[in-house]
């Protein structure tokens, strides 16, 4: 597993930075990702760039 890039522009907590570094010992499949829900397929056909979503983005033609 890539090892985890952790932003210095957010100001994470004592107890936040522990918790990255647990995840980041354990494998994929230790992962419990169970309470996130999957995207579904019309969720996913909904979606837009974020680059397409901003207000003041640029046109193209």
């Amino acid at each position: 597993m890539d090892r985890l890039e952790i932003s210095e522009k957010f100001p994470y907590t004592k107890e936040e930075l522990e918790c990255l570094a647990e995840l980041e010992k354990m494998s994929y499949e230790e992962i419990d990702l169970s309470d996130i829900p999957e995207i579904t397929h019309e969720e996913f056909e909904r979606m837009k760039a974020n680059r397409l979503r901003r207000k003041n983005a640029k046109k193209t033609a």
